[in-house]
């Protein structure tokens, strides 16, 4: 795919997402950075980890992405009583004709978006179901493994003011989301928008993509271009977030008990260059970067005790590292 095949579908990937949002609107008021957010996940082959308390339409979000890009949905009610065979599917014997064999029953993963809502209210044993399949795109069930749809994509919900009965997602699971994206309050005009509304059928809204064209988008972004200053920059930014290295700031060796990880670095990039195709352009600039490194890194940063205890928390370190991490010296990349 040459430099003008990918500006041509980079402009028609940013008209497609005006008409996405304005399909989402139909249902969805506000919340413009999450939606966003969903979109490039979605076209980067990431996964979403939402925050928010009840009642700010999580699930229905979800819902309506997977309408408007005419994908197939499954909702997974996470509780603790919840088994891995109830999300993976499992082998039943049957008996056909006199013979008996097993055959596999597929469970709510074989769908293009999966919800796993509430993902915190699981043991580990079952959260850990979903490693596979968000990792390698299939599940194994005993001897076999079995391809899950193209596209993939896994949204999980957290509640994170209700910690009773709750189980903390393992950073290894944690690390296999690309964004945690976090769904506040709306503000005073979207909240009476939305009790204007209440009672009232809306429309349903449109579809605008299928799985095709979001291959093809994929495809996209995967090319989009990435220059070396861009590169070096993102791994100044990832090292920098990391107590241990010569090179990070003070206030992350005072106050984080580990940082991120090299997945955190790709996951920053890949992010970046959907956020450039949504808005048209075929190559990534830094404040892409800087715009994605709050949902990328906030989840891959802990914070030690005295963090904590001066109430300063992961996305606190990250406002920090934008303000303080210089980029390289743009003429040692020039001609590059």
């Amino acid at each position: 795919m040459d430099a003008k095949e990918i500006a041509r579908r980079a402009e028609m990937l940013a008209q497609a997402k005006v008409k996405m949002i304005a399909e989402m609107r139909k249902v969805i008021v506000g919340q413009e950075r999450v939606l966003t957010g969903l979109l490039a996940g979605v076209f980067s082959r990431g996964h979403c980890l939402l925050i928010g308390v009840p009642g700010l339409a999580k699930t229905l979000m979800v819902r309506t992405l997977a309408s408007i890009l005419d994908l197939s949905f499954k909702r997974v009610q996470f509780t603790p009583d919840l088994m891995p065979a109830d999300i993976t599917g499992t082998d039943v014997l049957e008996d056909e004709s006199g013979r008996r064999a097993f055959r596999f029953i597929r469970g709510p993963v074989f769908a293009n978006i999966v919800l796993a809502d509430e993902i915190n209210r699981t043991p580990p044993k079952t959260q850990a179901a979903l490693l596979e399949a968000m990792q390698e795109r299939q599940v194994t069930v005993g001897q076999e493994s079995y391809d899950l749809p193209s596209p993939f994509f896994v949204v999980a919900t957290q509640n994170p003011i209700e910690q009773e009965g709750t189980y903390p997602l393992p950073e290894a699971q944690l690390d296999r989301f690309m964004f945690n994206l976090f769904v506040d309050y709306p503000d005073q005009a979207e909240e009476e928008s939305i009790l204007g509304v209440t009672g009232k059928v809306y429309e349903p809204p449109k579809k605008v993509l299928n799985a095709d064209d979001i291959k093809r988008i994929q495809e996209v972004v995967d090319a989009i271009a990435v220059s070396p200053f861009v590169i070096a920059y993102t791994a100044r930014l990832i090292r920098a977030t990391r107590p241990h290295d010569e090179h990070s700031p003070e206030f992350v060796k005072s106050l984080v008990e580990w940082g991120a990880g090299p997945r955190a670095g790709q996951h920053l990039i890949q992010g970046a260059k959907a956020l450039a195709a949504l808005d048209g352009r075929f190559n990534v600039a830094t404040a892409d970067i800087r715009e994605m490194m709050i949902p990328v890194l906030r989840h891959r940063i802990s914070t030690n005790f005295q963090a904590q205890s001066e109430g300063v928390d992961s996305t606190e370190i990250i406002h920090r590292l934008i303000k303080t991490v210089p980029e390289p010296d743009v003429k040692k990349y020039e001609g590059s």
